[in-house]
């Protein structure tokens, strides 16, 4: 195999394992809408004025939340809050928000992991 096709192949071995590992635009476990932030993969819950950040690993196993911590700007057309959200049971983080949150309600995450890698993921709820 030549150089050039050398390097094609593992541009294309690269991508696909990229592209495998994404979760962007996923739904995840529980119905909701999934990003890759932090290492991880956050599934965004929402209903009436309860928030939840669920945490899977790769393999969609849950992570636990312990040690986790996190933020949530929300906005809705031009109303904004951030909350704090907390752990919750296992792989769970949670906040209540002062009022419901309606279609097409964005959510930016901030997210820092038990081993305090953070990072950030956008959501918009449908």
């Amino acid at each position: 195999m030549t150089k050039i096709g050398c390097a094609l192949a593992l541009v294309a071995a690269l991508s696909t394992a990229a592209l495998a590992q994404h979760k962007h635009g996923a739904t995840g476990p529980h119905g909701g809408p999934m990003e890759d932030v932090a290492g991880v993969h956050a599934e965004l819950v929402a209903s009436g004025t309860a928030l939840a950040i669920n945490i899977v690993d790769e393999d969609g196993k849950p992570v636990k939340s312990a040690g986790y911590s996190a933020s949530a700007l929300i906005v809705t057309g031009n109303q904004r809050e951030t909350v704090k959200l907390e752990p919750a049971g296992e792989s769970a983080l949670k906040a209540t928000l002062k009022t419901p949150v309606a279609a097409d309600t964005q959510v930016t995450l901030m997210l820092k992991t038990a081993d305090g890698k953070s990072g950030q993921a956008r959501f918009k709820v449908k």
